[in-house]
């Protein structure tokens, strides 16, 4: 990690889970992080936690919903940090929407933030890369939803997810044709043990249950935050020849 030691990374939804694990691995290592999330208090608080850290932690209120504030805070970052390095795509969402039944708000929601979003979020990262010289890398943190699935239903969030995995394609390809050296990786993880189930829960309007979050830990394995955080430092990590185009881990045991 030492090539990106002092260097600038933005992780959206550095907030909790995913996003706070790879965030914290980041600073640790060196790099100056922003942390984009609309709950800023909370990257705050981590920042407060990582003051002895090699690097330092930067926090920007930011709803992905609102082209207005991710421009806004690209534009901070390059101001006040420097240019841009790493791009961790990782702010999600989801509904139990079905496609039968489902609403049209919840799933506009769901595809402006993980595919919509993601998309500004790497236009302007890849922008200001080429702008600068940088040999940057963007990293989206997709999901086995966005793979084909044995027998679990993923309706809107599937959907959006498998748009991330053609978006990573394209992008490699578009980057090929430009004979640019900046790396595309999309990691998808399987059931990992975050918040997320819980605010599926509370947004469902009952058709999920936190007996149905409690009941599925409790029978499905799972991995840490910090698993996948090590994965990012992984790709990282690699030689400027290697570029790790998808990667797929899963807990042992996992069934979806």
């Amino acid at each position: 990690m030492e090539v990106w030691n002092g260097k600038v990374a933005i992780v959206t939804g550095a907030s909790a889970g995913i996003g706070k694990a790879i965030a914290s691995k980041l600073v640790e290592e060196g790099m100056k992080v922003a942390g984009l999330a609309r709950r800023k208090e909370r990257v705050e608080e981590l920042a407060a936690s990582l003051k002895k850290a090699k690097g330092e932690l930067h926090a920007i209120r930011v709803d992905l919903t609102k082209e207005e504030d991710i421009l806004n805070a690209f534009e901070y970052v390059i101001k006040n940090l420097g240019p841009i390095h790493v791009l961790v795509n990782n702010a999600g969402l989801n509904h139990a929407s079905s496609l039968c039944s489902g609403k049209t708000k919840d799933w506009k929601q769901i595809l402006e933030t993980n595919t919509l979003a993601l998309s500004i979020a790497t236009r302007e990262a890849i922008q200001n890369m080429i702008a600068n010289d940088v040999d940057g890398h963007i990293i989206h943190i997709n999901s086995v939803a966005g793979h084909p699935l044995s027998h679990t239903p993923a309706t809107m969030y599937g959907a959006s997810k498998y748009a991330l995995t053609s978006l990573t394609e394209s992008l490699r390809i578009e980057l090929n044709a430009a004979k640019s050296k900046i790396k595309v990786t999309s990691i998808s993880p399987g059931h990992v043990l975050t918040e997320f189930l819980d605010a599926l829960s509370e947004n469902s309007d009952g058709k999920v249950s936190k007996e149905d979050v409690k009941l599925f830990r409790q029978h499905n394995p799972a991995l840490k935050p910090e698993d996948v955080a090590d994965s990012v430092l992984y790709v990282l990590e690699t030689p400027r020849h290697v570029q790790v185009h998808e990667l797929i881990i899963k807990p042992i045991g996992e069934d979806l």
